[in-house]
């Protein structure tokens, strides 16, 4: 009978003082691209391995990303939208904003091209070609750092879409993967990061068209959120992830994650 109590009191003090080990956990803000790449989850078990801190992610638009961390319901924000993300600091609702990594934006479309923009690298002329064609084009139209590259591209172009909403120009409130089976269904055009493309398994006719352009350049930041506006923020632990994704392991991390041979995020936390 002794053995037995004794026995059960260290099996409760072992589930004791292993509970808050398991409570480690911190919650980040992200974006649709950083999750729909597969880019979480190769990096995150090997955070969680060499820190024992379990990550949650809360994968949305980089807008929608942003006010979760200014609302404080999320440890750290990993967007890509860095005007949006120096706001956010300058707002106070973050600490500091470090550079993580990058990879470029693509335009994709049908491999018949009805807009003729196949072969082209200026990203400017290819949307002012799918205008005049008033060929199809998803946008996602969710506030999102591909969202709001796109609209910064279309202001470049001169082009107002604002008319052109409803009929060939289509906004849809989602995330990149629907965006790109709607296009994929649609035989439309659209804008995503490389990442995402490269992970997306259902694309039809679809291909790259326009690539290269020095403005299609995709940079990401994460920042902790300021626990000074937000008690509940883990700070300590959220610190860690920001530390560890620009260590030099973090970074090795983000390098070997490829698909095909193809590398998806290049690290240049040290720029």
């Amino acid at each position: 009978m002794f053995k037995r109590i004794l026995i059960a009191a260290l099996a409760g003090l072992f589930v004791a003082t292993a509970a808050p080990a398991q409570e480690r956990t911190i919650t980040v803000a992200s974006t649709t691209s950083t999750e729909q790449s597969g880019l979480f989850g190769f990096l995150l078990p090997k955070f969680t391995e060499a820190t024992g801190i379990g990550v949650k992610v809360v994968a949305v638009g980089t807008g929608q990303a942003l006010d979760i961390g200014r609302r404080g319901d999320a440890d750290v924000v990993f967007v890509h939208d860095k005007a949006a993300e120096e706001k956010f600091i300058a707002e106070g609702a973050g600490l500091k904003r470090f550079g993580v990594m990058y990879n470029d934006f693509v335009i994709i479309g049908p491999k018949t091209d009805p807009a003729k923009i196949a072969g082209g690298k200026d990203v400017v002329d290819a949307l002012r070609k799918i205008a005049a064609a008033k060929a199809p084009f998803i946008s996602r139209g969710d506030r999102s750092g591909t969202h709001a590259a796109e609209l910064r591209l279309w202001k470049d172009a001169g082009i107002d879409v604002e008319p052109a909403k409803g009929s060939w120009y289509r906004e849809i409130g989602q995330g990149m993967g629907p965006a790109l089976n709607m296009a994929s269904s649609s035989n439309g055009y659209v804008l995503s990061d490389r990442g995402t493309w490269l992970n997306f398994k259902n694309r039809g006719d679809l291909a790259v068209l326009t690539e290269g352009d020095r403005r299609l350049f995709n940079q990401y930041g994460v920042m902790l959120v300021n626990p000074a506006k937000h008690s509940n923020v883990k700070a300590k632990d959220g610190q860690a992830f920001v530390d560890w994704l620009v260590s030099v392991d973090g970074q090795k991390t983000i390098g070997d994650y490829k698909i095909g041979g193809e590398r998806l995020f290049f690290p240049n936390a040290s720029d």
